[in-house]
């Protein structure tokens, strides 16, 4: 499958594209990126230098992608949504003088495989999205997101959990949960959740 790219995209030299992937108008991708195979990128997101993104990746319309933010395959950037890279930012620094990248150490945002952000949320970095894990639109994340987790608000907390197809699970007692769409069941061990095998 041939990668698709937008003529208005602007794509550094040094980028690789996996097979099938496809960017879309205004995009813009930074030296040193990687995306996986069948990928895509929507009109005016924006992906940093370095940024590590796996196969069947979508990140959609003025998403923000900031170096080093490292996707797993299946993950879906919402639009608008920005993961951060400075967790102190400041253009000058104490003295005045304008701030180069020697002045500054970027941290970056992890995310598992399968997992959504979404519409217009805010992941600050450093933080890790576990697998399969849901933000909720619009939320404001700034610590760590156990897998399978459904985070929402500002802060964002945790509201429940999700399986992998995405919906909600169901409390069927005793530390167990149930996706309503594939019958999966989950178990919680330790604040943690793992499909039960």
């Amino acid at each position: 499958m041939a990668v698709k790219i937008a003529a208005s995209a602007d794509i550094d030299a040094d980028v690789q594209i996996g097979e099938g992937s496809q960017i879309w108008h205004l995009a813009q991708v930074r030296g040193g990126a990687v995306l996986g195979e069948r990928c895509v990128v929507g009109r005016g997101a924006y992906i940093g230098s370095g940024v590590r993104a796996g196969s069947d990746c979508k990140i959609q319309n003025y998403a923000l992608v900031y170096e080093p933010a490292t996707l797993g395959d299946g993950v879906f950037i919402g639009p608008a949504v920005v993961l951060t890279n400075d967790q102190y930012p400041r253009a000058i620094n104490p003295d005045g003088s304008i701030k180069s990248a020697d002045d500054w150490h970027a941290v970056g945002v992890e995310i598992g495989t399968g997992a959504s952000i979404g519409a217009r949320a805010v992941c600050v970095a450093p933080v890790r999205i576990g697998a399969w894990a849901t933000v909720a639109a619009g939320a404001v994340v700034t610590k760590d997101v156990p897998d399978f987790a459904i985070v929402a608000g500002v802060p964002a907390r945790q509201r429940g959990w999700v399986g992998k197809a995405g919906r909600p699970l169901v409390d069927d007692g005793n530390g167990r949960w149930s996706c309503p769409v594939t019958a999966t069941v989950y178990e919680a061990v330790d604040a943690t959740l793992r499909e039960v095998v």
